[in-house]
């Protein structure tokens, strides 16, 4: 039975009864349906035409859904897939997501669940029987009319033209291989519902993946509401991620919406997962699974279209094992993982990441040419460890952009601490002495051929030299020379007068 529905449907069910009660529900919504019994009829289906989406009870005669899913990845084919599995068979749900299933519903199924889940799959806002919207981009679908692509054995289906990469897959810097995998990942699972837990250490951008998975998402349009789970006090934890009702207790003078339901649509990122008490994370794992939350005070429930992305710098598998987090829940959140790696796995991204931190920087602070660094600052910044990561090296660049008071930040405008340096492999024993205006953390750095006589001196001979040039940088105003430093201006006083620093001849304007 068809339609002129640009949305075609194939659904895959041996039960007579339901199967139609399917496609009667689909032709109601304004889609181009076929059906099948079996494993076999279904792939002699979709040897003869393409889908927008497939839709497959997990048990048939003649094998499995997982079958069908199987046949699609193979032939590289663009459809979608929704797998229907027995209730409560948690093992089946993530099985069918980790083959590439966008979704999956149990049974019996809710019909608004039903057309709530094949509309969010189309790329639909809502679920309608008016003319369809138009779809999002990952999710366009070939017109019926069009002549089929039919699947050969050994020869792959030619895929469909590449969306463009999100604003958030952009903005991740670099070119690694480390990078180009985790692009990789990103673009993969972000055409199903399949739950993404980002794992990676503080500081490496787990959020920026989130946002990635959702932005290349058909849920793209939707929203993109993220929480601290580490930030929220316990005893908050239910009413700000399920919502409440008026009167439900002191102070709740008004109906408000939860993190769920703000989020309906789209997708909710829970950052810090992994700090969730064992209470609050029993409740997560109903939500989950039944796909509806009851706002405190509440009677009833309500149904939630939301897909979830949780993000941890702890090893979940671990906390399981100490009996900090439910082996239930990490298991319905770990159906595919994410691992951001630390910046010091991937230092040959260093410069692209520095050049988009810094042009950030300037736009906010509406200056340009954004500031550079020299050559020393960057072989500089590559000796570092980096223990905070990529959020690290941005405060890091803000100090040297705030401090440099140029262009041009060097090696002194970063002020790294010496400890956290690693050896310099190329140093020779001839390294030439430093001049009149090396710098502290120069010195640090092993340039001395010979320790001084008199270290007292040598350190004053240093910061005053350094006064001298913060003195100059600045115009011989000592306020800001002062603060280049971190001094207040008493303290460049007492400095100057210890070290007989003259401050241009007392010029005015200087602060004083």
């Amino acid at each position: 039975m068809t339609t002129t529905s640009p949305f075609s449907l194939l659904v895959v069910d041996d039960e007579p009864d339901l199967r139609t009660l399917y496609e009667l529900t689909l032709l109601r919504e304004g889609y181009d349906i076929d059906t099948a019994g079996s494993v076999e009829e279904a792939l002699a289906r979709l040897e003869a035409r393409r889908y927008s989406l497939v839709i497959t009870d997990m048990r048939l005669p003649d094998g499995s859904g997982l079958d069908v899913l199987r046949r699609l990845e193979e032939a590289e084919r663009s459809e979608k897939a929704i797998v229907i599995t027995a209730y409560g068979s948690a093992e089946n749900a993530v099985e069918a997501l980790k083959a590439g299933a966008y979704d999956y519903l149990t049974k019996p199924v809710d019909l608004k669940q039903f057309r709530a889940a094949v509309a969010s799959a189309l790329g639909r806002g809502v679920p309608a029987a008016a003319a369809p919207a138009q779809p999002a981009t990952r999710a366009t679908p070939e017109p019926a009319a069009t002549a089929p692509r039919v699947a050969r054995p050994g020869v792959p289906l030619p895929l469909p033209p590449a969306a463009p990469p999100s604003a958030a897959l952009a903005r991740m810097a670099g070119q690694s291989q480390a990078v180009r995998q985790v692009r990789s990942l990103i673009d993969k699972v972000a055409r199903s519902m399949a739950p993404v837990l980002v794992s990676g250490e503080s500081g490496t951008g787990k959020e920026l993946v989130a946002r990635a998975v959702h932005e290349t998402s058909p849920r793209a349009a939707g929203p993109f509401v993220a929480v601290n789970c580490s930030a929220i006090p316990e005893h908050l934890l239910e009413a700000e991620f399920f919502g409440y009702r008026k009167g439900a207790f002191t102070g709740a003078a008004d109906d408000r919406e939860g993190f769920f339901q703000a989020a309906n649509g789209g997708t909710l990122f829970l950052d810090e997962i992994g700090d969730l008490p064992l209470s609050m994370q029993s409740k997560l794992l109903r939500v989950i699974q039944e796909r509806a939350v009851r706002p405190v005070g509440a009677v009833a429930e309500l149904p939630v279209n939301v897909r979830i992305l949780s993000a941890t710098h702890k090893d979940l598998a671990a906390e399981v094992l100490a009996q900090r987090f439910r082996q239930d829940l990490f298991y319905r959140l770990n159906v595919i993982q994410i691992i951001v790696p630390p910046l010091r796995e991937r230092l040959e991204d260093l410069p692209a990441i520095i050049d988009r931190v810094l042009e950030r920087i300037a736009r906010e602070a509406g200056v340009s040419p954004p500031p550079h660094l020299t050559h020393a600052a960057l072989a500089h910044l590559r000796r570092y460890a980096f223990a905070g990561n990529v959020r690290e090296l941005e405060n890091l660049l803000h100090r040297a952009v705030a401090l440099s008071g140029g262009d041009a930040i060097d090696v002194a405008d970063l002020h790294l601490p010496v400890d956290a340096l690693s050896a310099e492999p190329e140093a020779a024993a001839d390294a030439p002495m430093p001049t009149a205006g090396a710098t502290v953390i120069e010195m640090a750095e092993g340039s001395l051929s010979a320790l001084p006589d008199d270290l007292a001196a040598h350190l004053d001979d240093v910061e005053r030299d350094i006064l001298v040039r913060a003195l100059e940088q600045h115009h011989y105003n000592r306020t800001a020379a002062g603060a280049s430093l971190g001094l207040t201006l008493r303290q460049m006083r007492y400095r100057m007068a210890r070290l007989g620093v003259v401050a241009g001849g007392d010029a005015p304007g200087d602060g004083a």
